[in-house]
């Protein structure tokens, strides 16, 4: 029987229809895949997108509010501005976890509309505190920590889409939903510094906050301009998603991946870009805040920091697409041979002693590094699937049937291992910020360089050397 059949109750058109829960997906068969399934993945995955970037925007949204806050009146130190910065990373790390497990068990449609709605809150929180300079930094605390939830968005946007496509398409498919996905943390550092120079949203948002050389700034629409948007994703992701029931698993069954040794060794991987992808991102505009621009105040943080993320998050999708064509490993061993080189450029730029450093050169190490980094979280992404794939079919044997139970199995732990890696990896987020805050900037540096010596060993002797144990 075609499994385009319509007496096939799984297969009838209305199945698939916008806001459906699809209980029969088979992306492998390539009739379906042409007939009907590139459609109903492609319908999720450019809704998946914008909600994902503006779950970033959520997330980021401190990495720019913090360098202007001091600016209208607050007196933060430079710590206390670094640990806002953080914070973020630890709470989205945390809910990353949960969001892992829990979008499967509830429907990632139904996840998807309910993780995005709920992120209004600590924006409209934000609005208001930033209007005030007595908010006392206990409170500016808690904001940054639930502004911190819209970076679980990703574990569980991750492992849905992965679902919906094919295995020679994965890498490409991840690669869009993520890289434009990040984009979210170049477009709130590009626009939030323009939005905030005029009252554009009018008496409704309040007024404006005085800066020390008499300008005046709208602090607070950096964070209202996002909440109707955030409300337009919602409804399009619970009228236009699908659920998928071969998506479906209880804790229980994913919490194999905890036995798995490639759970762990490709987390350690994903740690190395994405942690670095994201870290750097949180850090950099107030990096250059305290490290450059004293020197020069045309070394703006709001000028520059925007680029490095956007070119990360592009390059995630030429990874993921390169990947599709030639393989993850070598791909992976090839960006953190890039970042460990650009860190190491990035070292030699930075003031010393008596030296005012070099900011183009410091600033042109941190674009490679991004560069890299999204290089590698895309083909990090493809190489999890791929790995999990090959394991269970290899263990299956000739049974068709015995191979079609293998890719299920395969299919579940993969989302699951890719959500788990996604989470620990976003702890990126607080730690790099964090070192930047108890530690010399170039002590914390050299540390990451020997994480991706550490990483490039792993990626060589596991997967891409002749002979390696799951190549991929």
């Amino acid at each position: 029987m075609s499994t385009l059949d319509e007496k096939a109750p799984g297969h009838r058109k209305e199945s698939y229809r916008p806001g459906a829960t699809i209980s029969r997906w088979e992306p492998e068969d390539p009739s379906f895949w042409a007939a009907t399934g590139r459609k109903v993945a492609d319908r999720n995955l450019w809704v998946s997108v914008p909600a994902l970037l503006l779950a970033f925007v959520v997330w980021q949204v401190w990495s720019v509010t913090v360098v202007q806050l001091n600016k209208v009146g607050f007196t933060f130190s430079d710590s206390q501005k670094f640990w806002l910065t953080a914070i973020p990373g630890l709470t989205g790390g945390i809910f990353r976890l949960v969001y892992t497990f829990v979008g499967p068990v509830v429907g990632e449609r139904k996840w998807t509309a309910f993780s995005t709605i709920i992120l209004i809150g600590p924006l409209l929180w934000l609005g208001f505190a930033v209007q005030d300079t007595s908010t006392p930094y206990g409170v500016m605390v808690a904001i940054a920590a639930l502004c911190g939830v819209g970076g679980a968005n990703f574990a569980s946007s991750m492992v849905n889409i992965g679902f919906f496509y094919p295995k020679a398409k994965k890498g490409n498919a991840n690669g869009i939903n993520g890289g434009l996905g990040n984009l979210g943390v170049s477009v709130v550092q590009l626009v939030a510094p323009i939005v905030i120079t005029a009252g554009i949203l009018g008496p409704p948002a309040g007024g404006p906050q005085k800066q020390k050389d008499g300008t005046e700034v709208w602090l607070q629409n950096g964070a209202f301009l996002w909440v109707p948007l955030l409300v337009v994703m919602a409804l399009a992701a619970w009228f236009l998603m699908n659920d998928l029931k071969v998506a479906a698993a209880p804790f229980g069954k994913q919490k194999i991946i905890f036995r798995r040794k490639h759970n762990w060794l490709m987390t350690v991987l994903y740690v190395g870009t994405f942690g670095s992808f994201i870290g750097f991102a949180s850090a950099l505009p107030n990096l250059i805040n305290t490290t450059f621009t004293p020197i020069d105040s045309a070394y703006s943080a709001t000028k520059y920091a925007w680029v490095g993320p956007f070119i990360g998050a592009l390059t995630r999708w030429l990874g993921g697409w390169i990947a599709d064509k030639t393989g993850g490993a070598w791909c992976t061993i090839i960006s953190f041979v890039g970042m460990g080189a650009s860190v190491i450029v990035v070292i030699n730029a930075l003031p010393a002693g008596g030296d005012q450093g070099n900011f183009w050169v410091f600033y042109g190490g941190f674009l490679c590094a991004f560069f890299f980094s999204g290089i590698g979280n895309g083909s990090t992404f493809r190489q999890i699937p791929v790995i999990f794939l090959n394991q269970h079919r290899a263990a299956a044997g000739p049974d068709p049937e015995a191979q079609e139970e293998a890719r299920h199995q395969a299919e579940m732990e993969a989302g699951a291992v890719t959500g788990f890696s996604a989470s620990i990896a976003a702890f990126g987020f607080f730690f790099i910020p964090a070192m930047f805050a108890l530690f010399p900037v170039t002590s914390s540096l050299w540390v990451f360089v020997g994480f991706y010596a550490v990483c490039l060993a792993v990626c060589w002797w596991f997967y891409a050397r002749k002979g390696a144990e799951a190549p991929s």
